[in-house]
């Protein structure tokens, strides 16, 4: 075994080792990786994902993969990929099995050998979620449809604080948003990635108009009322961080 092969089978599974008890019996709890792209400039990522990578996930099995980027002009310019993942091991063999892919080593080829001075993006960042059991899956709305996203993470200043919260959502929060039209496509607690102990959700509405609206809903809502004021959730967010994302045009979420 090389020194990569040995490197990614010891972090999924020390990764899997984290996991709680129950996850293995949860075969409806999806994992959800996120990469987020620092772009250079052309277009070339933006073809390698809707005429490459996507098909090919879809053809492993993945059947919705949101792509984004961040509402306005951010600088440098960002590229956001949501990849549902079935479980663990579907996420660990993903990527031998896109060498194994012909279609996709074929519709590849010209981003796989792009010269270092025409490179699409500096770098990405990735991480891996686990769904919570409240929401276990991405739900994707109807693309068909005009929308804007939410993205939002939760910091915890302990693993106990993020714990919960995540039962806080699990417990009422998420019927909540739901009755106050704050419509989640996805709920994640970050197992890899920058800024833990976080959570990170996805939430979706038809412009932002209707977004500010629905928050003030749930602002003044006498179930989220009630709930905040509980002892036992109190302190689980030190910090959150947001940004609002619009899907490109081959995006399926």
């Amino acid at each position: 075994m090389n020194r990569r092969k040995f490197v990614t089978s010891s972090v999924l599974a020390a990764t899997a080792a984290t996991l709680p008890a129950q996850a293995s019996t949860q075969a409806e709890t999806a994992f959800f990786e996120l990469r987020v792209y620092e772009l250079r400039g052309g277009n070339a990522l933006d073809e390698y994902l809707k005429t490459a990578l996507i098909p090919a996930l879809n053809r492993q099995g993945v059947k919705t993969v949101g792509v984004f980027r961040e509402m306005g002009k951010s600088e440098p310019p960002m590229v956001y990929v949501l990849i549902p993942y079935a479980s663990m091991q579907a996420y660990g063999e993903s990527a031998s099995r896109l060498t194994k892919d012909s279609d996709f080593q074929k519709a590849s080829e010209n981003y796989r050998n792009l010269m270092p001075e025409r490179a699409s993006y500096a770098r990405y960042k990735s991480s891996l979620m686990q769904g919570f059991s409240g929401f276990p899956q991405v739900v994707a709305p109807d693309t068909k449809q005009g929308r804007i996203f939410e993205l939002r993470t939760y910091e915890g200043f302990s693993e106990d604080a993020v714990r919960r919260k995540i039962a806080m959502f699990n417990d009422a929060e998420i019927k909540v948003f739901n009755n106050v039209g704050l419509t989640p496509v996805f709920f994640g607690e970050v197992k890899i990635g920058d800024s833990l102990p976080c959570l990170t959700y996805m939430l979706t509405f038809k412009n932002m108009e209707e977004r500010d609206a629905n928050w003030k809903k749930f602002g003044s809502d006498p179930d989220w009322k009630r709930i905040s004021g509980l002892p036992e959730y109190a302190n689980t967010v030190s910090r959150i961080q947001r940004v609002f994302l619009e899907p490109t045009a081959y995006s399926q979420v």
